[in-house]
């Protein structure tokens, strides 16, 4: 046996044993997922397996009334809805640092659109939900991108792109299922199933297939339903797929043996590839996983995260159960139950027709009259039962009626009372939503760090700013100078958009938004314009960012030895505020050409001076 053999051997032995030591997880997202799409009477039985429980009697209800989705539906949604956008800090308060600071930004918007990135993170919040884990596989695609050159054969050479993928849990093997963190785990194993002819495309390595079980759906008939019907429900189950592989990929970090971390790849008896970690991508410019974790709600000591549907199952069978147990007493109320004395009737017929309205029942003279059985009278527990297991369901999912009703019931309350419930109800929810921030966060990270390691070709950018003006930059990896990514709004969990402008609208009244004249400027009537949702309105275009923005643009022109020009249209006092601020935060000293910058800026800072002196002194201001 050659090297390469013991490395595949190594590495496919490794893989069996993680996923044996990980199997009884396994089988409880598949029954995770099973009562998620109705399919509860199944349990897991003793020898680890996934069965499903059958009628004891033809006559016995088993319905299913499904309260699991709805609420894991809505914890998805408000989830979701409370990720916030990032942006990126600049290395420094140098003009170079804050133009490489808002080109990352728009960077990592132009990638969210591209990779339509809400998506992504709501298909993966949903495995998170339902399996308690999710991850995201950043990483970057060299057949991704414009086309920049053809190869010797004739080949199209694409610049590559980044490509952000959802990967399940099923798919993740730890080296140690006690650690808790992504960060601490020394090696990890990704597996999938892989087209065979894909795998000749990508390595040029032919691979026999193999037997691969994926799940898939299935209709469960027979077993549910209640008196005189059946009922179906989607399952689970596992299907072969054809002409596949699995394809393991074992990712070591970084040893005294492995300066670069270790990537071994092995599908069936082949070594696909064997080398450093792919990508730059850790927080000390080192080679790490390109993983990100995403967990439901987090579990001391264990490396996946606990889904809600694991507390609720209990629940949903003992609901079925009730709510069954009474349609039972319902049937027998309606069908009524026969004491019928042996030989006085045609039973045989009774049994068929039953008690139609207008039937003749013809009994043998001398024998009892057959008697409808009377049952007893439906507890009430049955209804406080019912409605305790409803009020469990909201109790141990997070979400309450004011998250999953569709209509307002709280008319007696103030609003201020509603606005803690809401609190509340979002407070439950925290654990998932800093989970999700957190991975949002590391995602944009990733992102930057890719660029940086790999966008070697210069790169065309188009970024919308205010007013629809359009700008053009052209840039590449030299242009990224930070990735410190964070949120864009200092807002935590509890700041919704409407509590936002509600506030906006309580410091108008109150007056804090007037400045010392007791005006409201132009400038804050725009801004609070835009918190409402009316920045556009009426196309209006807002001057004074228009202004700055020359400003800027003048300052640009000083370190390229451009001639300044002073406009009638300048508003002096803003172009005097911004030429200033660009003289003291800018590091303009390190120019080659400081002193002749400074001289530049400062002429000109004093030609608007008298300019605006004059204007002040109600003379006509002009220009030379």
């Amino acid at each position: 046996m050659n090297k390469n053999s013991k490395l595949v051997e190594f590495v496919k032995q490794d893989y069996l044993s993680r996923r044996q030591a990980r199997l009884s997880l396994e089988r409880q997202w598949q029954l995770n997922i099973n009562f998620i799409m109705g399919n509860q009477y199944s349990y897991l039985a003793s020898n680890g397996s996934i069965r499903e429980d059958e009628k004891q009697y033809f006559w016995q209800e088993k319905e299913v009334f499904n309260h699991i989705a709805p609420l894991i539906e809505t914890r998805i949604s408000k989830i979701t809805s409370n990720t916030p956008n990032v942006t990126v800090v600049p290395a420094s308060a140098d003009e170079d640092d804050l133009e490489s600071a808002k080109l990352s930004k728009e960077i990592l918007k132009s990638v969210a659109n591209r990779l339509n990135l809400s998506d992504i993170l709501k298909t993966a919040t949903t495995w998170s939900e339902i399996c308690g884990t999710v991850f995201y596989k950043v990483m970057w695609n060299t057949n991704s991108g414009k086309m920049v050159a053809t190869d010797e054969n004739g080949n199209a050479i694409r610049e590559g792109d980044v490509q952000v993928e959802v990967v399940t849990p099923f798919e993740i093997f730890p080296d140690n299922l006690s650690t808790e963190r992504l960060e601490d785990v020394k090696s990890l194993i990704y597996a999938r199933a892989v087209d065979v002819d894909d795998i000749k495309n990508q390595w040029n390595v032919d691979v026999e297939s193999e037997k691969v079980y994926s799940f898939s759906l299935d209709t469960n008939i027979g077993n549910l339903g209640g008196l005189g019907y059946d009922a179906h429900i989607n399952k689970i189950a596992n299907v072969e797929m054809n002409n596949h592989c699995v394809v393991i990929e074992r990712y070591e970090r970084a040893s005294k043996n492995h300066p670069n971390g270790r990537l071994t790849i092995v599908a069936g008896d082949k070594l696909l590839f064997d080398g450093d970690l792919p990508y730059i991508n850790d927080e000390l410019n080192m080679r790490t996983f390109p993983f990100v974790k995403q967990v439901s709600n987090y579990m001391p000591g264990n490396f996946f995260g606990v889904s809600v549907v694991d507390r609720l199952i209990p629940l949903q069978r003992a609901y079925n159960a009730v709510r069954n147990h009474k349609h039972e007493y319902f049937n027998r109320a309606v069908l009524n139950v026969l004491a019928v004395e042996d030989g006085s009737v045609d039973t045989d017929a009774l049994e068929v027709d039953g008690l139609s309205p207008g039937k003749v029942l013809v009994y043998r003279q001398g024998s009892k009259i057959p008697e409808v059985i009377q049952n007893p009278k439906l507890s009430l527990d049955f209804d406080a039962e019912e409605e305790r297991l409803l009020n469990e369901f909201k109790t141990v999912s997070g979400v309450s009626d004011m998250m999953s009703d569709s209509y307002a019931q709280y008319t007696n309350l103030s609003g201020v009372a509603l606005q803690l419930l809401a609190e509340q109800d979002n407070a439950r929810l925290s654990n998932a939503i800093d989970s999700s921030k957190l991975a949002t966060k590391t995602i944009a990270k990733f992102i930057l760090r890719l660029y940086k390691q790999f966008a070697v070709v210069p790169r065309l950018l188009k970024i919308t700013g205010q007013n629809n003006t359009v700008e053009m930059f052209y840039w590449n990896k030299n242009e990224i100078c930070s990735d410190d990514v964070v949120f864009d709004t200092s807002s935590d969990l509890y700041d919704s958009l409407g509590q936002k402008r509600t506030m906006l609208l309580d410091l108008i009244k109150q007056g804090l938004m007037y400045d010392e004249d007791g005006h409201f400027s132009e400038y804050t009537r725009k801004k609070c314009l835009d918190l409402l949702g009316f920045g556009m309105w009426e196309n209006n275009v807002d001057i004074h960012s228009l202004q700055i923005n020359r400003a800027k643009e003048e300052n640009l022109a000083t370190l390229k030895n451009e001639k300044l020009e002073i406009l009638p249209i300048d508003d002096h006092k803003i172009h005097i505020d911004e030429h200033t601020a660009f003289i003291l935060s800018a590091n303009i000293k390190d120019k080659a050409n400081y002193k002749q910058i400074l001289k530049t800026l400062l002429a000109h800072i004093e030609e608007h001076k008298k300019l605006l002196k004059g204007e002040e002194n109600g003379e006509l201001g002009t220009t030379k």
